[in-house]
């Protein structure tokens, strides 16, 4: 690659973007960016020139020699990219508080990666991505696709099949915090310990050894969920809710912080039917605090990243995309947890597959570190995922009612029957302005890519 990337970040005007600009900053010594385009459509101008200035004057406090653009021209922003980040929400912050109460609404989750909201969001999400992809073809062709845009696996999987785009990594905090937490309750350094992560992206296990081979995994079980354990936060997202200690035992191995909508599905969904009534749905939280946020952000004084935005959920997102973009342009061989071509790594789920795994960043980008076969209790639940997301993909491609009603129908958190129908139609109508291939014959606003 020439010396002097260019990086491209649709949904420039996220309120994660500043944890982008620190990540670009303290790795500026190996990697060189001399053009950072952030950007957004003309909706989300406001931010964007909030979150814009201030990324100016971070750069400018650094003293590094690195451009920031602002642009509501996506097509004049990729031409000649190195690498493209995507953080964009499709129908911005009410689409998600939509996508968690229609749901409550059935007595069911309403969460924006699982259950019907999650493949909502899929919905709304996978054309524009792929209308990106489409563009990257003709301007950009060597660029690398960084995506941490919900849902994460199947955005990933979409890329690759529909898509047909290689350069592709898709990445998700979970794995992240979890690395650390757990660390810090085998009281242990990171560097000390060997993470072994497999499945598809907020539905992954993962085992723990120490440098000497000892296996760790049931240690921490028992620290973290056994009889004496206080409940952890692990992500801001998902609420304090605890896993049955005998469950996963049994499993061996250490599940996903979202695998409490699967584990513990009516405890979560009392809670959210409570909180629902408080102090509002996750969305409608983020949705106040992003405003507080962007209050900070207009501070023309304020040139480092705030404290707060670890409140937002998504910590460590932005400075894990900028490692990944460091390891493939330096082929430094980073071992992290990513979404990418399955290859065979884990032998449940087709070759083609998107999976979220522990993987090797190099120059020619992820090469997943082998898992093999997954006991029964993951193997079952993996794999109805994985045909859920394939269904809900192919929808989102297609508009395909039937397909739709499909994907919800094979959902574990979507009862099926007539109730999913009604579902499926309430969500279609509520989001109709964003989703054209369901409504071709009907007036609808262009997809359009927005800030998470």
């Amino acid at each position: 690659m020439k010396k002097g990337l260019k990086i491209v970040t649709i949904g420039g005007g996220s309120s994660y973007t500043p944890e982008l600009v620190e990540g670009f900053i303290k790795r500026y010594h190996e990697l060189p960016v001399k053009e950072l385009w952030l950007v957004d459509i003309e909706e989300g101008r406001e931010k964007l020139e909030i979150v814009g200035a201030m990324a100016q004057r971070m750069i400018k406090a650094a003293g590094i020699d690195c451009d920031i653009h602002l642009t509501l021209d996506r097509q004049k922003a990729l031409k000649g990219a190195d690498f493209v980040t995507t953080q964009l929400r499709v129908g911005f912050m009410d689409a998600r508080i939509k996508d968690e109460t229609i749901p409550n609404k059935y007595g069911l989750i309403g969460q924006e990666t699982n259950g019907a909201g999650g493949m909502l969001k899929a919905f709304r999400t996978i054309p524009v991505i792929l209308e990106i992809v489409e563009d990257m073809k003709l301007l950009c062709p060597n660029a690398w696709l960084i995506n941490f845009t919900n849902p994460a696996g199947m955005v990933t999987e979409a890329v690759l099949r529909y898509g047909m785009w290689e350069k592709v990594i898709g990445l998700c905090n979970v794995p992240i915090v979890a690395v650390k937490n757990e660390s810090a309750v085998l009281e242990k350094n990171e560097n000390e310990l060997f993470f072994k992560f497999a499945g598809i992206n907020h539905l992954h296990w993962h085992k723990i050894y120490g440098h000497n081979g000892q296996d760790l995994t049931r240690q921490a079980i028992d620290k973290l969920y056994g009889p004496d354990a206080k409940t952890e936060k692990i992500v801001e997202n998902i609420k304090n809710m605890r896993f049955l200690h005998e469950q996963l035992v049994q499993l061996d191995m250490l599940p996903c912080p979202y695998h409490r909508y699967y584990y513990m599905t009516d405890a979560m969904i009392q809670e959210e039917l409570e909180e629902a009534k408080g102090e509002g749905t996750r969305g409608q939280v983020v949705k106040r605090l992003e405003e507080s946020l962007f209050e900070l952000y207009k501070d023309p004084n304020l040139d480092h990243k705030p404290e707060e935005l670890a409140k937002r959920g998504g910590a460590y997102y932005s400075d894990a995309a900028c490692e990944i973009i460091n390891s493939i342009y330096n082929n430094k061989g980073t071992q992290m947890v990513v979404s990418t071509r399955n290859k065979g790594a884990i032998n449940d789920l087709p070759v083609e597959s998107a999976i979220e795994i522990t993987s090797v960043i190099t120059s020619h980008g992820a090469e997943p570190i082998h898992f093999g076969s997954f006991p029964p209790a993951q193997r079952g639940l993996l794999q109805l995922m994985k045909s859920m997301e394939e269904l809900t993909i192919e929808a989102a491609v297609t508009g395909n009612y039937a397909t739709a009603l499909q994907a919800f129908t094979s959902n574990p958190l979507v009862q099926s029957g007539d109730s999913a129908k009604a579902l499926l139609d309430e969500l279609l109508e509520a989001h109709k302005q964003y989703l054209p291939q369901f409504h071709r014959k009907e007036d609808s606003i262009l997809r359009s890519t927005h800030s998470i």
